[in-house]
């Protein structure tokens, strides 16, 4: 069953990555070749949800931004809750490999973010940091034989990590205020939540009001709303209910509304950006974009490869069945495609415009690379006979 949920979950990511090119693509033609001003009026029209002054007024990239990428870091962050409890992140042998390259992922492109921009403007560090599990698939699945399954598997246990540490990041670094009143609030929904849990509550739509209510008031309070999505994940139950596997059956019913819907439509609302346009005339912002493209370029890859080659020379852990030095050094390249939450965390790092899309052209550039790189890699070292796919214990 395992192996099951496994195989759907690699599925469901590869397609979801083509389907986050397609959004992307969309919004670079939009921009570039259809109408510049159209695409940022529509993405800045307001709509306003509620009756008075009970209604929440936020423009449509808001609305895409905080509330419908909230059911994105809901769903990883269920992910994130089976990996510890029911996957690979429970065995702690098997997780301090990927744990270790995963952190060696996030701080190597910091500190090269750091060092490229000088110090000026250091508040886009937490931009190059993320690995982009659903495009980093997407790039695997193209190269059928040439990747097993060990590999895959090792590069999403990386992004997970990946996503712990983002996580960590938004809800510390890029939270400007702090209303105490509606944080009280929030954390009361969410008790009230473990409460219903406690008393025997098992259908999901009977949780559906008072995860309305957190969202809410996480929104007011001044955390960033996504937030919510992570602290309502994190208490549903991992083990079944009742005999009803909760926690699987919401990935299930979530997957593919995130990754055909919400993930595409992230990308049409946050992509586009100018190619030819002022950013990269400007000092300021050729600094941050080569700062954030060589963060995710240089700094994934040698993050992610030299701590793992520095852990197992230590002999902590060990490389996963399939993944020999070849797939090591490709599964580090595609580490460097860093698109959904660098896109995610670019808005709250900077207000000015000018540095929004040069950061945004440096991780639109750094991902091509990284994913070019990659491919290079896998196709240089051929079908390898520890590659083949075989199901994992």
């Amino acid at each position: 069953m395992r192996d099951l949920l496994r195989a759907d979950f690699l599925r469901a990511e590869a397609g979801g990555g083509l389907a986050l090119l397609l959004g992307s693509v969309v919004a670079l033609v939009w921009v570039n070749l259809l109408d510049a001003g159209g695409y940022a009026s529509f993405w800045a029209t307001h709509i306003s949800i509620g009756i008075g002054g009970a209604s929440i007024d936020e423009s449509l990239a808001h609305w895409v931004n905080d509330a419908l990428m909230t059911f994105f870091f809901f769903l990883i962050s269920l992910e994130i809750k089976r990996e510890l409890v029911t996957g690979e992140l429970r065995h702690p042998k098997r997780a301090a490999l990927p744990i270790i390259a995963a952190l060696g992922g996030v701080v190597t492109p910091i500190a090269i973010f750091l060092i490229v921009s000088g110090g000026q403007n250091p508040s886009g560090w937490g931009i190059p940091m993320a690995t982009d599990a659903a495009f980093a698939i997407g790039v695997l699945a193209l190269l059928n034989d040439r990747v097993g399954v060990g590999v895959k598997l090792f590069l999403v246990t990386i992004a997970v990590v990946d996503d712990v540490a983002a996580i960590l990041v938004i809800a510390v670094a890029y939270t400007d205020h702090l209303s105490l009143g509606w944080l009280v609030l929030a954390v009361a929904g969410l008790v009230g939540t473990a409460a219903m849990r406690l008393l025997g509550a098992h259908r999901i739509l009977v949780f559906v009001p008072i995860g309305v209510l957190v969202w809410v008031a996480t929104l007011e309070s001044g955390v960033h709303a996504t937030l919510a999505g992570v602290a309502l994940a994190l208490i549903t139950p991992a083990t079944p209910v009742r005999g009803r596997d909760v926690l699987g059956e919401l990935e299930h019913r979530l997957h593919p509304w995130v990754n055909y819907a919400i993930l595409p439509l992230f990308a049409l609302a946050n992509a586009g950006v100018k190619l030819g346009g002022g950013e990269l005339s400007d000092s300021e912002g050729r600094r941050i974009a080569l700062a954030v493209a060589l963060g995710l370029v240089v700094g994934k890859f040698l993050g992610i490869a030299g701590a793992t080659l520095a852990a197992l020379r230590l002999r902590v852990g060990a490389l996963p069945s399939g993944v020999d030095l070849g797939g090591l050094l490709g599964a580090a390249a595609l580490g460097g495609i860093g698109f959904t939450v660098s896109l995610f965390i670019t808005p709250l790092a900077y207000d000015d415009p000018l540095l929004i899309g040069a950061a945004k052209l440096g991780i639109l550039g750094g991902s091509v690379i990284s994913a070019a790189i990659g491919i290079t890699i896998f196709a240089a070292t051929g079908v390898h006979p520890t590659r083949v796919d075989a199901p994992p214990d």
